[in-house]
């Protein structure tokens, strides 16, 4: 496609909107990104709560849905109804897909049912994206700070600095050192460690611990961060580090800049159950598992009715 035109496409959106990650500086340790990427895609799983057939392995469904951007229904002659992963395949006079492409092992051929005829498409979002480049842009960003807490905090260390003459005194420093660090309440220590004048020989090498130490504040930034994340996923949160109390007033705006983005997503995914449902008689549903409008009462992060 063209850089001048419009990405109106779903596969378009799909391909470059979807499945990278929009940072531009990524963590090092990239099984430390990996572990954020875990942990906030379940929270993102968890904003809304279903109701899907027994037989069906709602993990199965739910990480295809937000990892993948949609996810196809049909039935099948071996299993009946179930979900599946596929391609999207063809497109109307609109630009929207004509069909899907279901690959399984275990199914007969290649299927390419007709959507909203032969299938239902269930998508998380309009343009058919999934959320894992919102998951790995905030993954990164706590990952680089997780990062930068451990180096920090290692750096902090009160670390002391020894002058030896002689291999036998450095080994006696050491263990001198040693037993210090272990917790001995009384350390004897040859005389000839101290310098003409009496003085010991040995000096601290970072004395400024406190003025270097920023583990707190990087701990505090990767809350906000997360409360960032929060907001776009739809998870009430009133931004509780921006000040000690907040407001009624301040809270309920948040709730709703919280809610509006991933109201679009609630309604997407219902047209999507509500052709499921009528094509295949059954009974799915989706709903807030805690609606950031109606289920968060005022002053709900204890910060009072000011």
């Amino acid at each position: 496609m063209a850089d001048y035109e419009i990405p109106v496409q779903y596969n378009y959106v799909n391909q470059y909107n979807s499945k990278f990650s929009p940072s531009t500086i990524h963590a090092r340790n990239t099984g430390l990104s990996r572990y954020y990427q875990r942990y906030l895609l379940q929270k993102a799983i968890s904003v809304f709560k279903w109701t899907l057939p027994d037989e069906w392995s709602a993990d199965y469904f739910l990480y295809t849905l937000y990892c993948h951007g949609y996810i196809g229904i049909v039935e099948t002659d071996k299993f009946g109804v179930i979900p599946q992963g596929g391609e999207l395949y063809g497109y109307d006079v609109q630009y929207q897909p004509t069909n899907i492409i279901i690959t399984n092992p275990l199914l007969r051929g290649i299927l390419k049912p007709r959507i909203g005829k032969d299938c239902a498409v269930i998508k998380l979002q309009p343009d058919f994206g999934g959320i894992m480049d919102i998951v790995s842009y905030y993954a990164d960003l706590m990952a680089i700070c997780s990062e930068a807490v451990a180096v920090n905090v290692m750096n902090s260390k009160l670390s002391y600095v020894f002058c030896a003459k002689n291999k036998p005194q450095a080994e006696s420093y050491k263990k001198m050192f040693d037993n210090v660090a272990s917790g001995e309440l009384a350390v004897v220590i040859d005389k000839e460690l101290f310098d003409d004048e009496g003085k010991p020989q040995w000096q601290p090498f970072n004395q400024n611990v406190r003025e270097s130490y920023i583990a707190s504040d990087i701990l505090s930034d990767m809350r906000k961060i997360e409360e960032m994340f929060d907001t776009d996923i739809g998870i009430p949160n009133a931004n509780t580090q921006k000040r000690e109390r907040l407001n009624v007033d301040e809270v309920n705006v948040n709730n709703v800049e919280t809610a509006s983005k991933c109201e679009k997503w609630l309604e997407t995914i219902k047209k999507g159950l509500a052709v499921a449902n009528n094509l295949f008689g059954k009974n799915l549903s989706v709903d807030w598992r805690v609606n950031p409008k109606t289920d968060i009462v005022d002053g709900w992060n204890g910060g009072g009715n000011e």
